[in-house]
């Protein structure tokens, strides 16, 4: 087979570009999105507080957070959680399912559990979406 540097040339230029674009393609197309990490980044070191960031309604509408949700805070341990808000705390435990991308809290003294999609866990954000398909988005503190 005899290759002319010309055509190889092409064909070594076409291959560069088609790496290019997959290149950009992967590093720039979505990020973290649904990225859902392990449950240490849920409680950090020891303990982690999160604090709301923004809230949508079922329909995708961003909601105007009201001043007891901006001072809404959840502090996770490895197996406890606090929600504070308005100067009132409740305390629980909690599941964390990350193969099934759930979180499920239940307040302690309670027989009824909260579960949410977790559609995003990161080291700095956690999104959350609740049955009524409102999203919840938390953001480290």
């Amino acid at each position: 087979m005899n290759l002319s540097t010309v055509s190889f040339r092409a064909y070594f230029t076409s291959l560069l570009s088609a790496l290019a674009v997959l290149f950009v393609v992967s590093s720039c197309g979505g990020g973290d999105k649904g990225k859902v990490e392990d449950a240490a980044t849920l409680y950090g070191s020891g303990s982690k507080t999160w604090v709301t960031d923004k809230q949508t309604d079922a329909s995708g509408s961003k909601m105007k957070l009201d001043d007891a949700a901006k001072e809404a805070e959840f502090t996770f341990t490895a197996t406890n959680f606090t929600a504070s808000e308005g100067g009132q705390s409740q305390t629980g435990t909690y599941t964390f399912d990350q193969a099934a991308k759930t979180l499920t809290l239940t307040p302690q003294g309670g027989s009824t559990a909260n579960t949410f999609k977790v559609e995003k866990l990161t080291s700095d954000k956690l999104s959350l979406s609740g049955t009524s398909g409102a999203m919840y988005v938390l953001k480290a503190k």
